[in-house]
């Protein structure tokens, strides 16, 4: 409830209606938060912005010196634990590779009643993707699952577009994870990662060390960070899955080459898709790439088959002399997201269960997309959009 405010009356206005206000939000008083932005004309007017309100007293813990030594955030923000499936209050011990630290997360975000999902957003667990025979098989699509994977690719492309927008200094990742989730459900679609195999966020966001499946958190992303945002989407029964790794305000030029370099190993594999294509050639493609630049291709993880399964056949390392199996089809759809690594290529888990970073905690950048082998070569599903924002300098040459 907010209480009385001593502050003169008609001086300030209502954070919700403009209004002459005279109430101040308890909260604030106790944070000893300026009036502007904390004061209301009426409860109702209190209680109606109040989901929106909260998120003042929580940047105000995280900016606090007690908070940031604490290595705690209470009113429900908690690291994770156990691949998802815990919390707690405290920051994990472990021997961190780099300079990057986990942040508390927040809550579960809540999906629409109305929308579509996949069977494991109730209890985290996949039933029907381990056991298909589609993880030994590669699919050749039909028409009409084709047609159904452009539409959910675009979507997922406007949403990871949406995302790249607000990145700057100063963000935090849960707001990126705030703009994927809504802009998803917005568009009718449900975000695959939120609670696959009990990952507890709307997409992945992979800051500088970090190779991939970063949990967005509570850290403020910094001038010359590298951010990589991974977008999936579920809708009409398919899947569509894609990302970008994009420069936060100035960085230093190596993570400037290593980002760009990245960009270009995925073009380069993409080029060589086609029917009759050995998958195992993309690896060669991309590691020849990345080590004549200087870096090295991580290995822990490879580009997969999708489509009414999020993972399945074929796999795609991105190393070269790798053992993949099986030659391309026309009809068969297949993400590529080479992990460039800045250091060595070897890697090593969060306490999280999920935040793969390197471990000698150099950089890393990540580039993927969806692709639909066709008759004479390939269809960028999840291409770039003419209203997608000019963010990478090498495409303006």
């Amino acid at each position: 409830m907010a209480g009385e405010s001593d502050m003169p009356e008609n001086n300030i206005s209502c954070a919700n209606c403009a209004k002459p206000a005279n109430l101040q939000c308890p909260k604030c008083v106790e944070l000893k938060l300026p009036r502007a932005g904390s004061a209301f004309c009426s409860q109702e007017c209190f209680k109606s912005s109040w989901s929106s309100h909260k998120s003042v007293h929580l940047k105000a813990k995280l900016s606090s010196p007690d908070t940031q030594n604490s290595g705690s955030v209470s009113e429900g923000w908690l690291y994770c634990l156990k691949s998802g499936q815990a919390r707690t209050p405290k920051l994990p011990y472990f021997d961190w590779t780099g300079s990057l630290r986990p942040y508390p997360i927040s809550g579960k975000r809540v999906v629409p009643d109305q929308i579509d999902k996949p069977d494991w957003a109730d209890d985290g667990i996949p039933k029907i993707e381990p056991n298909s025979g589609l993880q030994y098989t590669v699919e050749v699509k039909t028409p009409d699952q084709i047609e159904r994977m452009r539409e959910t690719c675009h979507i997922a492309r406007e949403v990871l577009d949406a995302a790249a927008r607000i990145i700057q200094p100063g963000v935090v990742t849960d707001e990126i994870d705030r703009v994927v989730h809504e802009a998803t459900i917005a568009a009718g679609g449900y975000p695959s990662p939120l609670n696959y195999n009990f990952f507890p966020k709307s997409c992945c966001t992979s800051v500088n060390e970090v190779i991939c499946h970063g949990i967005p958190d509570a850290r403020k992303l910094e001038d010359g960070d590298i951010v990589n945002v991974d977008v999936s989407v579920y809708y009409k029964g398919v899947h569509a899955d894609l990302n970008e790794t994009y420069f936060v305000g100035n960085v230093d030029e190596e993570s400037f080459q290593l980002v760009k370099c990245t960009y270009e190993c995925l073009e380069k594999a993409i080029s060589i898709v086609k029917p009759g294509i050995r998958f195992r050639e993309i690896g060669e493609v991309i590691s020849r790439h990345a080590s004549m630049s200087g870096f090295s291709v991580a290995r822990s993880y490879c580009g997969h088959g999708i489509g009414e399964l999020f993972h399945c056949a074929p796999n795609i390392p991105h190393y070269a002399r790798n053992k993949a199996v099986g030659v391309m089809k026309a009809g068969q759809t297949f993400t590529i997201e080479p992990m460039i690594n800045a250091g060595v290529w070897r890697d090593r888990m969060w306490p999280d269960g999920w935040t793969d970073v390197t471990t000698d905690g150099k950089r890393s950048a990540q580039f993927e997309h969806t692709l639909l082998v066709t008759d004479t070569g390939v269809e960028v599903l999840t291409g770039r959009l003419q209203t997608s924002p000019n963010v990478f300098p090498w495409l303006n040459s």
